[in-house]
């Protein structure tokens, strides 16, 4: 009980502190619309998208590619969210396409998920994907993430791993101080100890040298979302941005869009 009364709640309180879907009007609408749009995304690319490409022994160690009318000048690495326990790559295809917009191919990985695997493990599985996105196209590699995938994106910028030809992460709405996770229902499968809070913690950990580093989230995000990202950013010196008007649903709608700013963060002045 000791890390619920240093972050000042109740297992409720925390709970209430990281439930998204409860404050955002439609939340229930949101994951067919994301399946729809991911599938009309990977039908429209016929052969330009490479599906279902192993990365690891393991069923989820997954990965799609999906690649412009040119070669590539780079690859970009989307990481999904939902907290570690629920989601896959299907659902975000069409996040790609701002990236291919610009002439870069997109990778995206699946992961196993909680109670299956911990954080840890997940990071592990993550750098595996992201050497391989590396091997599959030439250029700068650039990782980012949403949510739970925010956090594994910041862990790819951490000192102690080494992804080929990393140039910049930019986590989005990461979870970057684990130990308030540690005090939810959640961690019933996430299984957060102090020992991993502090090794997976991406706020507590140096950034790597010479990746460079860019924090975004959503304005109307839960307030603990935003504490998060200025946590990370405060602790990696780097820039963060607070998208106007954007909730945790649809703060990463940007990515499917080449003119707007958060592919502009990913990929400007790269390639």
């Amino acid at each position: 009980m000791a890390d619920l009364h240093l972050w000042g709640m109740d297992r409720a309180g925390l709970d209430r502190a990281y439930s998204n879907g409860a404050f955002i009007p439609g939340a229930d609408g949101f994951p067919p619309r994301w399946l729809a749009q991911a599938a009309a995304f990977r039908d429209s690319l016929g052969a330009r998208a490479r599906l279902d490409l192993a990365y690891g022994p393991g069923a989820r160690q997954r990965l799609d590619l999906f690649l412009p009318d040119a070669p590539p000048r780079g690859v970009l690495v989307f990481v999904h969210g939902g907290y570690w326990m629920a989601f896959g790559r299907e659902t975000w295809s069409h996040l790609a396409a701002g990236a291919l917009a610009r002439g870069w191919a997109c990778a995206m990985p699946s992961y196993t998920l909680a109670p299956d695997a911990r954080i840890s493990e997940m990071t592990a599985e993550v750098a595996r994907a992201c050497a391989m996105a590396a091997d599959l196209v030439a250029g700068p590699v650039v990782v980012t993430g949403h949510s739970a995938g925010g956090h594994l994106a910041a862990r790819m910028g951490c000192a102690d791993q080494a992804v080929p030809r990393l140039a910049r992460v930019v986590p989005i709405s990461p979870l970057a101080e684990l130990a308030p996770l540690a005090g939810t229902t959640m961690n019933e499968k996430l299984r957060l100890d102090g020992r991993e809070c502090a090794a997976e913690s991406p706020a507590r950990l140096a950034r790597a040298a010479g990746v460079a580093a860019h924090v975004w989230v959503g304005a109307q995000e839960r307030p603990a979302f935003l504490w998060q990202a200025r946590v990370l950013s405060e602790a990696w010196g780097c820039g963060w941005t607070v998208d106007p008007g954007r909730h945790h649903f649809d703060v990463v709608d940007g990515l499917a869009d080449p003119a707007s700013a958060l592919t502009g963060a990913c990929l400007d002045g790269l390639g």
